[in-house]
């Protein structure tokens, strides 16, 4: 709203976390930014469907739905991960888990009123459905990636290709110099744009990627994923507070069902079925 379109500030935001992601570890863990020939398939993916297509699609969504929505439509993804277990891999899941599933799809329905002739925006929600599947990609490529390489090395490099791919879409050197330095409005403060792409890369990229990773290596993965999809419950609530957003009563109780499914989802990830075992999901959603 300041602006900046969607395109840009993604990029903005990408680019800048490569460049702080990049200069830290190269200067601090530079071990960790080699890699092996066969690895820079996955990396190149991981940059392009984890980073630039989360980021793309839910701005994309954010700026035509709102924001607790297009994050809520993102939070599908163990719902898609489930689905590629099942039907691709041919792991079979236990029944609570395909009940969460139905409760978190019910849930969906009723956030995006399909019954009222889907009210909200429709490219906001094909947006939103595109940050799911990117989302999945981000679990299934990273659970293939960090089995050889650090999270933070494989994270650096997906930013940094994610970066070299958001700089085609909407290259940084372009933006309109009068729109970074206006003045935004964000709740009772007037930051200049500038401040806030900052901000937005340093607190809700960076730091999240890294506090993510450090709370992995103290909590169960189950428990962080689980305390995770609290994100979305804060992201509308700071919406509501701060941007004058606000979603109806049936919505704010489908919010509570997707919720419900998503984290019957993830606790029966490590369950086992007919003496088949349930692959493990990748557990954390990827931050903002």
């Amino acid at each position: 709203q300041a602006g900046l379109s969607t395109e840009q500030v993604a990029s903005a935001r990408i680019v800048i976390s490569a460049l702080v992601l990049l200069a830290g570890v190269a200067l601090l863990r530079p071990s960790l930014l080699r890699v092996r020939p066969g690895e820079w398939r996955v990396l190149v993916a991981y940059g392009l469907f984890a980073v630039a297509g989360v980021q793309l699609f839910y701005f994309i969504s954010a700026s035509r739905v709102p924001v607790g929505v297009a994050i809520l439509l993102e939070f599908t993804s163990p719902v898609l991960i489930a689905f590629w277990v099942r039907f691709v891999r041919g792991v079979r899941l236990p029944r609570p888990m395909w009940a969460g599933i139905a409760l978190a799809m019910a849930g969906l329905a009723m956030v995006a009123r399909v019954t009222e002739g889907l009210r909200l925006d429709t490219l906001g929600l094909l947006a939103g459905l595109g940050a799911a599947v990117c989302s999945a990609v981000y679990f299934l490529l990273g659970e293939h990636g960090v089995s050889t390489r650090h999270p933070l090395g494989m994270v650096t490099w997906g930013m940094v290709f994610g970066a070299v791919a958001m700089c085609a879409v909407a290259p940084p050197w372009t933006f309109p110099r009068e729109a970074l330095t206006a003045s935004a409005s964000f709740g009772p403060w007037h930051p200049p744009v500038y401040v806030l792409l900052v901000a937005v890369a340093l607190i809700s990229t960076v730091l999240a990627y890294l506090a993510g990773i450090t709370a992995l290596r103290y909590l169960p993965a189950s428990v962080a994923s689980v305390l995770g999809l609290c994100e979305p419950l804060v992201a509308t609530a700071l919406a509501w507070a701060m941007l004058g957003e606000a979603l109806a009563v049936v919505q704010l109780v489908g919010a509570a069902v997707l919720l419900t499914g998503a984290t019957i989802v993830q606790l029966q990830s490590g369950r086992t079925t007919s003496g088949t075992p349930a692959e493990p999901l990748p557990d954390a959603v990827p931050e903002r």
